[in-house]
């Protein structure tokens, strides 16, 4: 991979980086932050989905 032509300069970079990304959103501050819990356990399978061993007959060993 080549180098580029010309360098931009760091101010050209942020301008550059603004264009293509916009503003940020404002920053959220610690006291307004929550906690998350699960309320559920994960799901990853569907309830009737068997055994480890059907998956593994389904799926092969890598499922």
């Amino acid at each position: 991979m080549s180098e580029p032509a010309e360098s931009f300069t760091d101010d050209e970079y942020e301008f550059l980086r603004h264009v293509r990304f916009g503003e940020l959103p404002e920053r959220v501050r610690p006291d307004e932050r929550v906690e998350f819990t699960e309320t559920e356990p994960r799901r990853d399978r569907p309830d009737s989905a068997g055994n480890p061993d059907e998956w593994h007959l389904r799926l092969g060993p890598g499922g």
